[in-house]
């Protein structure tokens, strides 16, 4: 799937001007509230008409104000789901679920069955809205949008409404998701660590415009000179190895390993793990006699000021790009300089459970 948009929206004290493209996978629409995400996945969605521009998806232009092209909403096989569900209360989870085809005019709708064990809600096919949990209701208003046979499944906020406990339910089936079925996906968030683990695309968006835009490792490590974001390596690594004595998990990626708190984690897992800037030191040589266990060779790519008194340190590491942000005063004590070989301490990581093989 491709996804192109290049539209605009005025409207009293905001104005929307966004352009990006998408070759497919899950793109993340991510930035502060207000910002503008969820009007823009409105535009998409087919919810509002954007003043001037077009909006193309897999070569189908669903917009296109100068050609007078609009195509409503039912036409679109785009499936939405929202923060707060919108299930039909007087419906039991099972015809709740059928609706999204019915509507839709879906001849041949997706397999019920097949949708409800991706989703794990086969128990909950005779209750009400009214009996489940936020978490399960999300669930089932998905399983309402993969119904309809969408070619664009599109999230707006699904986790802002749930706590921390619901959201842990719920995300392991939104990477199943998107690892089993390879169904596009727009999201849209504010949070950084769900876009961080479901992301292959992010797309930054501030006061209505559109910022930044890539893949997510490149965006989430570039370094703002105004040190208004905060950057950091995002990894693909497989837990290796459990050493159970010590309660410690071995993490392979393509520029090495790194050993972390085991938790839950079990050998062969998949998982996306976030290094941040504030979080990575810098030696000149391998240190002696450290409590901090992840200690990797690495060059300086490149260096960047930020604000006063930091700089940001891009670092090659076997193939992997990892950021680091440290004081000008350390830089120029150390005499650091693209090029050089430096060793990259790494004093915490942050991650999610795994995905799914």
């Amino acid at each position: 799937m491709s996804l192109v948009i290049d539209i605009r929206l005025d409207r009293p004290g905001f104005a929307l001007d966004a352009a990006f493209t998408s070759p497919g996978g899950v793109t993340a629409l991510f930035g502060r509230s207000g910002a503008g995400k969820s009007t823009l996945a409105g535009l998409i969605a087919g919810l509002s008409k954007p003043d001037r521009g077009r909006i193309v998806i897999d070569g189908e232009v669903l917009v296109d104000r100068a050609a007078g092209v609009f195509v409503p909403p039912h036409r679109r096989r785009i499936g939405s789901v929202f923060q707060d569900g919108r299930l039909f209360p007087h419906l039991d989870v099972r015809r709740n679920l059928l609706y999204g085809a019915w509507f839709a005019g879906i001849a041949k709708a997706a397999p019920l069955g097949e949708i409800v064990e991706l989703l794990g809600i086969g128990h909950l096919l005779d209750r009400r809205p009214a009996t489940l949990s936020g978490g399960e209701k999300q669930r089932v208003a998905i399983g309402r949008a993969l119904l309809m046979r969408p070619r664009l499944l599109l999230l707006d906020e699904p986790l802002a409404a749930l706590d921390q406990a619901r959201k842990d339910e719920i995300l392991p089936y939104l990477e199943r998701l998107r690892d089993e079925t390879r169904l596009p996906m727009v999201y849209v968030s504010h949070a950084r660590d769900e876009v961080v683990r479901l992301a292959d695309r992010l797309v930054v968006i501030e006061a209505g415009q559109v910022v930044a835009s890539g893949p997510i490792a490149e965006v989430t490590s570039r370094f703002d000179p105004a040190g208004t974001s905060e950057p950091a390596a995002v990894l693909a690594v497989t837990v290796a190895a459990i050493d159970g004595v010590h309660g410690l998990a071995t993490l392979q990626f393509a520029g090495g390993s790194l050993r972390v708190p085991a938790g839950r984690l079990t050998p062969g897992q998949r998982l996306r793990l976030q290094i941040r800037a504030r979080d990575v030191a810098i030696a000149t040589a391998p240190p002696d006699g450290l409590s901090i266990l992840n200690v990797l060779p690495a060059t300086i790519l490149d260096m960047t000021r930020i604000g006063p008194s930091a700089v940001g340190l891009r670092l090659d590491c076997a193939g992997t790009v990892l950021v680091a942000e440290i004081t000008r005063l350390s830089a120029e004590t150390l005499r650091l300089a693209p090029g050089q070989a430096v060793q990259a301490m790494v004093k915490s990581v942050s991650f999610g459970r795994a995905s799914a093989d």
